[in-house]
């Protein structure tokens, strides 16, 4: 399956957060969150804010670090300088 899992595992592992203690905060089955886990199934785009939102009760610094080893440096479009008016 997809990245989100590999991310989710390795977040859990190194913060010590319990599969069943993100479920319970999210009111999901245990089994849920153990399918993401094991790259079984991906959560939706929804369900990932949902799953940032939960870490981030649990330990900020593993919801930051879900979000930065998910999406990357998100990089800012620089606008376009102005040519000089003649």
């Amino acid at each position: 399956m997809g990245k989100a899992g590999r991310v989710l595992r390795q977040v859990l592992q190194t913060y010590s957060i319990s599969q069943n203690k993100l479920a319970v905060l999210m009111g999901l089955k245990n089994s849920v969150v153990g399918r993401w886990f094991h790259e079984q199934v991906d959560p939706t785009a929804e369900t990932v804010v949902k799953l940032v939102t939960a870490l981030q009760e649990i330990n900020p610094e593993a919801a930051e670090a879900f979000v930065q080893l998910y999406l990357g440096d998100i990089v800012q479009p620089q606008p376009e300088p102005e040519e000089p008016q003649a």
